[in-house]
């Protein structure tokens, strides 16, 4: 069979890295792809964004089943296009993929249908929301409604600062569109986690545990990014902790979807709070997170097209996951200024080192081919991916990665994975 993946980042590129190692796929295409995804794909030069021309790509190749890797051309509804053409696509239609796009959307689904979560409020308007904060009190979560690429989050430490956040994003255009309308939180304290499930609109099959470092500097300090890397499996995920990711928060949001005429089919990515063992819902994302993808496709064992396909045709009753008994790592290597104004065009060395590294693996995110050379294109560059037998060979074996490659600027956390060392 054909498969298209959607998308150009390092996400993207694991999606293609997996599909193409099953045994049902004869040729995978990626659109637009990256430099890393061209040595397993055929890059397609069409944005993920330009729904009606991957629709007439896949038409015209006879694509078997398109995979969705980003959450823009979900919230463009390229779900529901595709379905209304007979094509088989992986991904929740236009009105489930609202659990990302609008975090007040979101909000209220967690509050309907009894999902732990963080007391809110939803603005418009800046005095409402500056009255919000000076009653809640700081340290206090400022966010952008809609799609931001993992950056419309402020968490205040002061009523100062949360009050600037909501004046930029109602008033000084700091996110576009998407900070219209601002959710304004509580703010949890505990431990972070991501938890990620694949389901039909019914029946849900967990991942594997998953842990993302959002701070762009160690220690979790500095401004949050898209993701600076992640492990997998996060010992913050306990047998109970799991269990009640699971029944108080992904089967609800599931049961939810469906029970408000628009059930949710695809990957649902829950960012969790653990305290004391007890599960609170940051949010909900409509797709794979980046980076927490690359080490969870590096452990899983099983073949991944045939869950996306079932998906696709509507029935995951009967499939299993199996995974690897091992941990992996992906450290992100971002570029200069990230996650501001960025460098871009710098040539990147080592490449070629750290893929012959036993069990390592080189994620493309941000990058474009110039003259025969790997330049830097994007703000989060690779992801470099390691696999061990416990957390803390997988991170000295993506460090190995990291340390074989170099350009001017790169910037990356040292730190990856080590809460999870910090609780053996």
């Amino acid at each position: 069979m054909k498969v298209l993946v959607v998308g150009g980042g390092g996400r993207e590129h694991a999606l293609v890295w997996k599909i193409a190692q099953s045994p049902l796929v004869t040729q995978v295409f990626c659109a637009p792809g990256n430099p890393g995804t061209a040595s397993l794909a055929v890059n397609v030069p069409i944005k993920a964004d330009e729904i009606d021309k991957l629709l007439g790509f896949a038409k015209s190749e006879g694509i078997d089943l398109t995979v969705v890797g980003p959450e823009q051309p979900l919230s463009l509804g390229i779900v529901d296009l595709f379905q209304e053409y007979g094509m088989k696509i992986f991904g929740p239609s236009r009105a489930a993929a609202r659990i990302e796009a609008s975090k007040a959307f979101s909000k209220d689904l967690m509050q309907k249908y009894g999902i732990p979560t963080a007391a809110y409020g939803v603005f418009t308007e800046i005095e409402p929301a500056l009255a919000f904060i000076q009653q809640t009190g700081a340290p206090i979560v400022v966010k952008a409604d809609g799609l931001a690429a993992g950056k419309g989050v402020v968490v205040a430490q002061t009523v100062d600062e949360a009050n600037a956040a909501v004046q930029e994003m109602l008033s000084g255009n700091a996110f576009g569109s998407a900070g219209s309308r601002v959710v304004i939180e509580e703010f949890l304290e505990g431990e972070e986690a991501s938890f990620l499930a694949i389901t039909d609109g019914k029946e849900v099959i967990p991942l594997a545990s998953a842990q993302d470092h959002k701070a762009i500097f160690d220690g979790d300090k500095g401004p949050n990014t898209g993701g600076m890397g992640a492990y997998s499996p996060a010992p913050v995920v306990t047998p109970s902790v799991h269990a009640a990711a699971m029944e108080q928060v992904v089967q609800r949001a599931v049961d939810g979807m469906a029970a408000e005429g628009c059930p949710y089919c695809g990957i649902l990515y829950a960012g969790l709070m653990v305290k004391d063992g007890q599960v609170k819902t940051l949010e909900f994302n409509a797709r794979f997170g980046d980076p927490e993808c690359q080490p969870l496709l590096m452990r899983m064992q099983s073949d991944l097209v045939p869950l996306l396909l079932a998906v696709a045709e509507g029935s995951l009753a009967g499939k299993t996951i199996e995974w690897y008994d091992q941990a992996a790592v992906c450290v992100v290597m971002a570029a200069e200024g990230y996650p501001g104004e960025i460098a871009k065009g710098d040539e990147i060395n080592g490449l070629a080192a750290a893929d012959q590294l036993a069990d390592v693996t080189v994620f493309h995110a941000g990058t474009a081919e110039k003259c025969g050379k790997v330049v830097t294109a994007g703000g989060r560059v690779l992801g470099v991916t390691a696999r061990g037998t416990t957390v803390a060979a997988a991170i000295e074996r993506a460090y190995q990665g990291v340390a074989a490659i170099t350009w001017r600027g790169v910037q990356f956390r040292r730190d990856i994975g080590r809460k999870a060392l910090d609780r053996r």
